[in-house]
């Protein structure tokens, strides 16, 4: 079976158990402070996972590419992927563990879906703490299924415990794996007992509780259900293969980069580890850039870590003794494989092939740069008796100049240096210690950063994006907001610096807007309705539901200043929302420019 083949029948089996198909968003979360990209599939479903109503109804289900990035450095392995895709279905207060269970033993066993031998199936369950009690239910709903007692683990909450963050949503979650080990798994083999041999295929979140503070939990009266498959490792187990890179997910990528090394794959493990990463980084940049809020490279945030990804990519392209610009040329690869499920790919082909190229070229110049701050470096390096250089030296001329520890420790040695490596990875390691808590594995993924003020960020957005096309034009285009409860960032299309004026008269506008007090309404209708009434969206996105539309003003047909798809959340009223001013205008990327923005006072929201 394919991944093309994996991905449709995933849907169709969810659409046969009376769910609904829901689009797959951007891999950069809207208003969302806590995380620089879309990590999982829940990320753009969090208002519905709070209790606001989902226009597609209560059972969904999707596929969503991903991104996660707090182990950029242990990628090269036969299966870490920063890149990946999941698939995803969810209950929003209709069925709970019973059916959840069910319907994951049958689309993983039944012959006429994946038809998995259930003899190489195993669990885990939570096992139990002095704030929960062990998941007997789920377990019990396995056993029902024909699970044997041996094959499920009770794990720590540590590993079978979901949570939105200090307070708020949470509870236990059912792993599933398969056995990767030679023939069949021994009687009593199963996560708990021989971790090595088995790989999570899939993770079932049960929101059960929310948490008050640190000693308590009440159940919730809406109980949730989250999961998420991995595409590229299910991929593999159903095409036998030992790697995700084996399959056709990433064989021609990989032949495209045999073609530009003149390197053939599985001849040398450390060459291999090379084609595994320039493979990775290169498909991740690609998604990055061509999304429909793509990011482009830079000094901060999810710019930072595309320009980490290209770089990567670019030294172990020269490892390989690929000496011009080739990400290009493997990008054309990538957009061909995947165009189709993700058809915003091709609609930004050129945008793709020009970033990574300009980073590429900028990037063989860094190392030129390197190089001569090294030799600025000498002189002071060598009144080290020890003839060592040491890690903050080493890990600054990586950061700040981009230049690899590796040929820092190849100039040293022509120098007569030894590099402090140790000192270089404790550098690093307290350098990431930001980026990995916006980005933890099963965190809070923006369900804790929801608050009246950004309720209220987030509808001045709205009100900022017609008051730019009335003063700029209909040239401008949202590519991307960021909210958190001290600012707003507000990315959007145009090719020049605004003038003093322009700025002047946007915020005059988004203010006179406020002070009117105008309604702000919902309503729920299809896609092309929205389109007819003149409402904004991200129509790149494949929309398969119904929409929810928020308009700003007196009368919702008639009568209006702004109409938007969205999923919220709003303010009831403008005058809600205080006071407006632009902090500054800037460059985001070529073509895009960046507003900052703050509010201050304003009504106090209505209760809900």
């Amino acid at each position: 079976m394919t991944a093309n083949e994996l991905r449709s029948k995933y849907i169709e089996f969810f659409k046969s158990k009376n769910h609904v198909e829901i689009s797959g968003q951007s891999l950069i979360p809207e208003n969302d402070p806590s995380v620089l990209f879309t990590m999982a599939g829940m990320h753009p479903l969090v208002p519905y996972l709070l209790g606001e109503k989902h226009p597609a109804g209560t059972r969904l289900t999707d596929y969503q590419k991903c991104i996660r990035t707090g182990d950029i450095e242990e990628v090269g392995d036969p299966s870490h992927l920063t890149c990946f895709e999941m698939l995803g279905n969810w209950s929003l207060g209709d069925y709970f563990k019973k059916e959840s269970i069910a319907f994951s033993y049958e689309f993983l066993t039944s012959p006429k879906w994946l038809g998995l031998d259930p003899k190489k199936i195993s669990v885990t369950v939570f096992a139990g703490d002095e704030n929960a009690p062990r998941d007997e239910e789920a377990a019990g709903y396995w056993k029902e299924n024909g699970m044997p007692e041996d094959k499920i683990a009770y794990l720590p909450a540590s590993d079978n415990w979901w949570a939105a963050g200090p307070t708020g949503p949470c509870g236990p979650d059912t792993e599933i794996f398969y056995w990767v080990g030679e023939g069949l798994p021994p009687v009593g083999s199963n996560k708990g007992t021989d971790s090595g041999n088995w790989m999570e295929i899939w993770n079932n979140v049960f929101m059960q509780y929310n948490r008050v503070d640190e000693k308590t939990l009440l159940p919730l009266e809406k109980k949730n259900v989250d999961t998420g498959m991995g595409l590229e490792r299910t991929n593999c187990i159903l095409q036998g293969k030992k790697s995700v890179y084996l399959t056709e997910v990433f064989q021609p990528i990989i032949a495209k980069i045999e073609e530009l090394s003149s390197y053939k794959y599985g001849s040398d493990e450390e060459k291999d580890k090379s084609v595994r990463i320039i493979a990775d980084h290169a498909r991740a940049s690609v998604f990055i850039i061509g999304d429909v809020r793509g990011v482009s490279p830079d000094r901060v945030g999810a710019g930072y870590v595309l320009r980490r990804l290209i770089r990567r990519a670019v030294r172990h392209g020269m490892k390989l003794g690929i000496e011009k610009a080739f990400l290009a040329e493997i990008a054309n690869v990538v957009i061909a494989n995947f165009k189709c499920a993700y058809p915003e790919l091709e609609t930004n082909a050129e945008k793709v092939r020009k970033e990574l190229t300009a980073e590429e070229e900028k990037f063989r110049v860094t190392l030129k740069n390197g190089e001569a701050e090294f030799q600025k470096l000498l002189p002071n390096l060598m009144k080290n008796p020890k003839k060592e250089i040491s890690g903050k030296v080493a890990f600054r001329l990586y950061d700040t100049f981009g230049f690899p520890l590796e040929l820092t420790q190849e100039l040293g040695a022509e120098n007569g240096f030894t590099v402090d490596v140790e000192g270089f990875k404790e550098a690093e390691r307290k350098h990431q210690e930001a980026s990995k808590s916006l980005d933890a594995g099963k965190a809070k993924g923006g369900l804790a950063e929801q608050s009246d003020t950004t309720t209220k960020y987030h509808t001045a957005t709205h009100l900022l994006q017609q008051a730019l096309v009335n003063v700029l034009g209909d040239q401008v285009a949202q590519k991307g907001s960021n909210i958190n409860n001290e600012r707003m960032r507000f990315d959007f299309t145009f090719e020049r610096p605004m003038t003093k004026e322009e700025i002047q008269k946007v915020e005059d506008i988004v203010n006179e807007k406020i002070k009117e007090d105008l309604p702000v309404t919902m309503e729920i209708m299809s896609l092309e309705a929205a389109k007819a009434e003149g409402a904004r969206a991200l129509f790149t996105n494949k929309y398969g539901e119904d929409v929810k539309v928020y308009t700003i003003g007196k009368d919702p047909k008639k009568d209006w200043f702004s109409k938007e798809v969205c999923g919220g959340p709003h303010v009831q009223h403008t005058a809600q929302i205080g006071d407006f001013k632009i902090q500054k205008e800037q460059s985001s990327s070529a073509g895009v420019r960046r507003i900052r923005a703050v509010i201050s006072g304003g009504l106090p929201l209505d209760p809900q």
